[in-house]
């Protein structure tokens, strides 16, 4: 029997067609790297019986990096990174191990259809995932066709089972022009953001971000908020005045009229205008008009309308609400939410997808009479050639989905039923009045029937006092007139909603990638977002696009972006060559990047004004080792060192606190060490400012702290203070934290595995005796005499962490990071190579894991 192999996007979306196309009877297990799992049944496929293995990736497989030297920031020339720098494809995520799955998976498979998202970004994935499956498959038998894509828009019985009857091929046109923006990216990216970052981060303090980064989309992006709030900071407030005029129409009754003029900037000329009309005592009627108009009905959703909606009115930014709609289609409560579209296609099921929700406790009446009255044709929208527009799939309700889901899925599904109702209609009365010469109006609207708006009330036609029937020559009473002074105000910081529809007009990104644009200069700490998710550009922000602007405009412009995206648009459709492109492009960023290096100086002059330099910033910490005087720490984003005698600058470990370690020096520069702590529940260790920038021995790498330094003999190194291999990682070492007492803990020294022990002991050490059985170090510990474990009087003890009974009941290990299946060996026993201490040889090859008290605590957190 053959086999065929099925691969979707995400292991919930697998679940859900599998289950569909299996009608249940299905089988499933985990696969090999403990994330994905393999669902299998048997069926018929291209009229013969066949075995179905439906699994999944984890979105990308693959990802675009620079090869070797390239990837290291002080070895590298940033222009070199435009055509030089030699690039590679690697996986994504190493630790899911995601091609060796596919390949133990596909190995003797003799079809492959591909269930990934059905966009270019699904496309891409669809190759990664071939280039890693079809050398493993079985051979095709002369012209068989072998590889099949899937193309669906929902996760329902009805679109997925109509996908796999009606199977094409993938478009590696689609796929191409992923791969071009992608290198694009990271070329141009890389390049911009290296430089810019070093320049400014070794000259200034206080810029609070720790990557000045530069991206093609991304820049623009922030462009249209600085623009803004510059058109905010050159505002100049006019002072103008208006005519205000009250009628009464009857005792209790009185009507507010608008002048025709609007206003006057002149405040002479306005008084005039009152001095001619405030001693009439009657307002003539001129002219009365009634006219029926219509509030039209939504066109139907597409992904930048949701994006809208959801910051301005849920309160969601862009990319929470991208994240939540994905969650629901993986769910299968609404269709695919990457979608241009707003066009419904002619065979499009609107009743049926009606039907579903006419139980609803919430729109059932609305949906009911739909039903039954027949629904009207939706507007005529933009048909982009992808995915349907946005609509929910299945009924769902407040409690089945709780919160933000709720919140975003209500939306959806209001928003579609207003796209099936009929149109707002209302009358629209007028009275025109005439106080002297001056000529004034009034306007009212009366709700004839409000269709659509029944669904979606916050569109509907606000209340408004109804107008007198009156007609020409009637008059009434003048009960006020006077003179309004008022100042024209400046516009406010764009909010989301409108930087995604500035975004959408000038083609900046794609609907997948604007939340992700967004949400990068907030995380650069380029804007904030304020209330009413407006965004306010910070110092920063506004100096580099000021800086930008000085310099060459069209990095900040969305003119240039918009045109590359249009030429990856024609790889996309066969109509340009990738190579051609890619390389025309990277020669006009070159050609730029050259110019803004020799004009820095112009950028400088702006960071000079708002930004302090490093020697004025921070406060004294650690005695330098080569000038023996005082280096500031400062705080601000990235953390780090600054001897301004030396004007050297030391980089530091981010994300934690930094404070001095009792004044110690490393043996080896003579630097004062300082302790880096993730807090109290976390691990700390010590460093050497000198040595985590400058790895003294060959098997360090820059950016290792004291526990992970081979010094032979220093105390704070991890020949001194390491214990045995990591219970969870392959190549972390358990090393003593020496400033934990009397709360003891052993942290490992790559991932964050954290053991407390001893706890109230008054002394731990570790001792240069090792463990008969697992050759980890021994701790020789003193304990507390009231809470001493040990028979008797006894208070010291020396054994080993993992083997020695009396130790074994005081370890409790935290944070532990999953290990998958794959890497276990029996319920209580964890294999693999020993890593020594510094005084033993390291990966000796008989050498054994840490095994039963602690592989069992593994075992148990995992």
């Amino acid at each position: 029997m053959k086999t065929v192999l099925m691969v979707a996007e995400k292991p919930s979306l697998a679940q859900s067609i599998a289950k569909i196309l299996s009608r249940g009877s299905m089988s499933s297990h985990k696969g090999l790297n403990g994330t994905c799992s393999v669902h299998e049944y048997t069926g018929t496929f291209a009229g013969q019986p066949v075995r179905f293995k439906m699994t999944s990736v984890c979105g990308h497989v693959m990802t675009l990096d620079f090869l070797g030297k390239y990837n290291k920031w002080d070895k590298v020339d940033p222009a070199e990174l435009f055509s030089q720098a030699p690039t590679e494809k690697k996986e994504a995520n190493p630790k899911l191990n995601m091609v060796k799955f596919l390949q133990v998976e596909g190995k003797g498979c003799d079809y492959i259809v591909l269930w990934l998202d059905c966009d270019k970004e699904g496309e891409n994935i669809c190759f990664e995932v071939l280039d890693a499956v079809l050398p493993v498959m079985n051979p095709a038998h002369g012209s068989e066709k072998t590889v099949f894509r899937a193309r669906f828009s929902s996760i329902t019985d009805t679109d997925i089972c109509n996908a796999m009857a009606h199977l094409g091929e993938p478009d590696h046109n689609e796929a191409l022009s992923v791969d071009a923006r992608q290198e694009l990216d990271l070329r141009i990216g890389c390049a911009f953001t290296r430089f810019q970052t070093k320049y400014f981060q070794g000259k200034y303090g206080d810029l609070d971000s720790s990557l000045i980064s530069f991206g093609p989309c991304q820049t623009p992006t922030l462009g249209f908020c600085v623009e803004r709030h510059d058109k905010i900071q050159s505002f100049k407030p006019e002072t103008y005045w208006v005519l205000q005029a009250k009628v009464n129409t009857d005792k209790d009754r009185s009507l507010l009229l608008d002048w025709d003029r609007v206003r006057v900037f002149d405040r002479e000329i306005a008084q005039m205008f009152l001095n001619m009309t405030k001693m009439e005592k009657e307002a003539q009627v001129e002219a009365t008009s009634q006219k029926e108009k219509a509030k039209q009905r939504p066109l139907a959703l597409n992904t930048v309308e949701m994006l809208r909606v959801a910051s301005s009115s849920l309160g969601m930014g862009p990319q929470h609400a991208m994240q939540t709609a994905e969650r629901l289609y993986t769910q299968g409560y609404i269709s695919y939410p990457r979608t241009e579209t707003t066009h419904y296609p002619e065979n499009f099921d609107l009743k049926g997808l009606l039907r579903q929700q006419a139980n609803h406790p919430y729109w059932a009446d609305t949906v009911k009479q739909l039903l039954s009255e027949g629904i009207n044709r939706p507007r005529k929208g933009h048909d982009a050639g992808d995915h349907p527009p946005i609509t929910p799939m299945r009924s769902a309700t407040e409690a089945e989905l709780g919160g933000e889901a709720w919140w975003l899925y209500e939306y959806i599904t209001r928003h579609f039923i207003a796209t099936v109702s009929y149109d707002c209609k209302y009358l629209q009365s007028t009275i025109s009045f005439r106080i002297g010469p001056e000529h004034f109006t009034c306007t009212g609207k009366t709700v004839i029937s409000p269709g659509f708006t029944e669904i979606m009330p916050w569109q509907s036609i606000p209340l408004e006092e109804s107008l007198p029937t009156c007609q020409r020559g009637d008059t009434f009473p003048v009960g006020e007139m006077k003179m309004l002074e008022k100042q024209t105000s400046p516009p406010d910081y764009l909010t989301e909603a409108e930087l995604i529809t500035l975004m959408e007009k000038h083609g900046i990104g794609t609907d997948a990638s604007i939340p992700v644009h967004i949400n990068n200069i907030c995380q650069r700490n380029y804007v904030v977002v304020e209330s009413g998710r407006r965004l306010k550009p910070t110092n920063l922000g506004i100096v580099l696009v000021h800086g930008y602007y000085k310099i060459d405009a069209e990095l900040v412009l969305p003119t240039i972006r918009s045109a590359v995206e249009k030429q990856l648009n024609l790889i996309a459709q066969g109509k340009a060559d990738y190579r051609q492109v890619l390389g025309h492009t990277l020669d006009v960023f070159k050609r730029k990047f050259h110019y803004f290096v020799d004009s820095i100086a112009g950028m400088d002059e702006l960071m000079e004004v708002s930004f302090s330099p490093l020697a004025a910033t921070g406060k004294p910490l650690s005695r330098c080792g080569k000038c023996h005087r005082f280096m500031k720490y400062i705080q601000a984003k990235p953390s780090r060192l600054h001897c301004s005698h030396c004007d050297e600058t030391y980089t530091l470990p981010q994300n934690g606190t930094i404070k001095l370690y009792k004044e110690l020096r490393c043996p080896l520069d003579d630097f004062e060490l300082v302790l880096w702590s993730s807090g109290s529940r976390g691990k700390s260790y010590p460093l050497c400012p000198y040595c985590y920038n400058h790895p003294p021995f060959r098997d360090m790498k820059k950016g290792m702290g004291c526990n992970e330094c081979t010094h032979p003999t220093c105390q704070h190194s991890l020949s001194m203070l390491g214990i045995g291999q990591c219970v969870e990682c392959e190549n972390g070492v358990l090393v003593l934290d020496p400033t934990s007492g009397p709360k003891w803990k052993m942290a490992c020294n790559k991932c964050n595995v954290v053991a407390h022990c001893f706890e109230n002991a008054h002394r731990v050490r570790v001792s240069s005796e090792t463990c008969s059985s697992c050759e980890a170090a021994l701790l020789d510990v003193d304990f507390n005499k009231a809470k001493s474990p040990l028979p008797g009087d006894e208070t010291q003890h020396t054994g080993c962490v993992f083997c020695d009974p009396v130790f074994q009941e005081l370890v409790e290990l935290k944070h532990a990071a999953s290990c998958h299946p794959m890497h276990r060996n029996g319920p209580g026993r964890r294999q693999g190579r020993g890593r020594a201490r510094g005084r033993r040889p390291a990966g000796k090859p008989n050498a054994r894991r840490p095994k039963d008290k602690m592989s069992a605590l593994a075992a148990y957190f995992v």
